[in-house]
């Protein structure tokens, strides 16, 4: 009997320890039927498996769904599989969204379900964002818009006083809002849009930590590694990858440059993107265009073609020579096909340039947002 139990346990551990979605659950019944009418609203309520182990609820698409949707953990052709369209339907986004969560190889682990249900409205705030976010391309200018922002060395660029976060925002990253294109790079944008994205969900669900956020950016930006630190999470390393065609919408993600001599270009060292859904990824320069993986690859194997010297001894990459290489490529089957054995493949660590290809081991997502439960506190300086 006793090792009987010992096996029930260890199983339950193991459980646990898996993949899909778990939820604190200190009351298991309680907590299997708010998943259940938070799953129904998704119209996926019979299509997941639950269940307790040491106070915890873990929900999994079903074993027979998940090799119907999302074979080998490939979520890239998850709509197509399951007949949903997130770009007209916001629904459909949020079904996309949870599916690929209750499918992942690792678990996804919130202390209740209020912070699923943030959670998964604030990927489909960065995905919404994403879509209508572009810029001028330039690696070396930086400009907000006038009325708006202001620039300090020691601050970066900081809201003016009295001017709505959100509003502002948009303003620096969406033309269809303010009518013109600002010059960033594409890291900073990731940052505005995610910092976009979670200040939408604090508006109705937290507005102290938002006026937090607010205070903070009217005095000084937080960016680059105490952005990541601040607001991020990420899931997945080099020595535990996530599998490569595995993404969740709303996923920040970087593709690695595996060439070095064109890695060596500014803002070439690779690109930085959010997954979309629907197998797309975002093109902060021309956003109704945005990138398949294949696509994508085939970009960035391309930037070793079109490196040359400028006046001042800097290499630089010729955009229109990279056009012509892709076009050419995509149109060809056996070429396509050389290429992407080639880049989805995992990225070299840091440093290295050997037989890597641009498919980073990571995914990063934001912090828990919910009163009482949030694990994003706004550092005063």
């Amino acid at each position: 009997m006793e090792e009987a139990t010992s096996e029930v346990v260890e199983a339950d551990r193991a459980l646990v320890r898996g993949g899909g979605i778990v939820l604190d659950a200190p009351d298991g019944q309680a907590a299997r039927r708010e998943a259940t009418d938070w799953l129904g609203g998704l119209q996926l309520a019979g299509s997941v498996e639950m269940r307790c182990a040491e106070g915890r609820l873990r929900l999994q698409l079903r074993a027979d769904l998940a090799e119907a949707w999302v074979p080998g953990h490939d979520t890239l052709q998850l709509c197509e599989r399951c007949g949903l369209d997130p770009l007209r339907r916001r629904e459909d986004l949020e079904r996309e969204i949870a599916i690929a969560l209750l499918a992942a190889p690792v678990a996804y682990e919130f202390p209740t379900l209020a912070e699923l249900a943030s959670a998964v409205r604030v990927r489909r705030n960065i995905v919404e964002a994403a879509r209508r976010t572009e810029l001028a391309f330039g690696t070396a200018e930086a400009e907000r818009p006038e009325g708006w922002w202001t620039y300090d060395p020691s601050r970066s660029f900081t809201v003016l006083p009295g001017k709505p976060l959100i509003e502002a925002l948009r303003r620096a990253t969406q033309p269809g809002v303010s009518g013109k294109l600002y010059s960033f790079s594409c890291y900073r944008a990731t940052e505005y849009v995610i910092l976009l994205a979670i200040a939408e969900e604090l508006e109705s669900g937290y507005p102290e930590l938002l006026h937090q956020l607010q205070q903070r950016w009217e005095r000084k930006a937080i960016m680059s590694g105490q952005f990541h630190d601040v607001f991020l999470q990420e899931v997945g390393s080099l020595e535990a990858p996530l599998p490569p065609r595995f993404y969740v919408p709303g996923d920040r993600l970087w593709f690695r440059n595996p060439d070095a001599a064109s890695s060596d270009a500014s803002g070439y060292e690779g690109s930085w993107v959010f997954y979309l859904g629907g197998g797309l990824f975002t093109n902060f320069w021309r956003h109704n265009r945005p990138f398949t993986l294949a696509s994508k690859c085939v970009e960035i194997y391309h930037w070793r073609h079109a490196v040359y010297t400028d006046a001042q001894g800097e290499p630089r990459i010729d955009e229109a020579v990279v056009e012509q290489h892709v076009r050419r490529s995509m149109d060809d089957p056996a070429e396509l096909e050389r290429i992407l054995a080639r880049m989805v493949r995992l990225r070299d660590p840091k440093g290295v340039y050997a037989e890597g290809g641009c498919i980073d081991a990571s995914r990063e997502h934001p912090r828990r947002l919910c009163r009482g439960t949030a694990d994003l506190v706004v550092p005063a300086e």
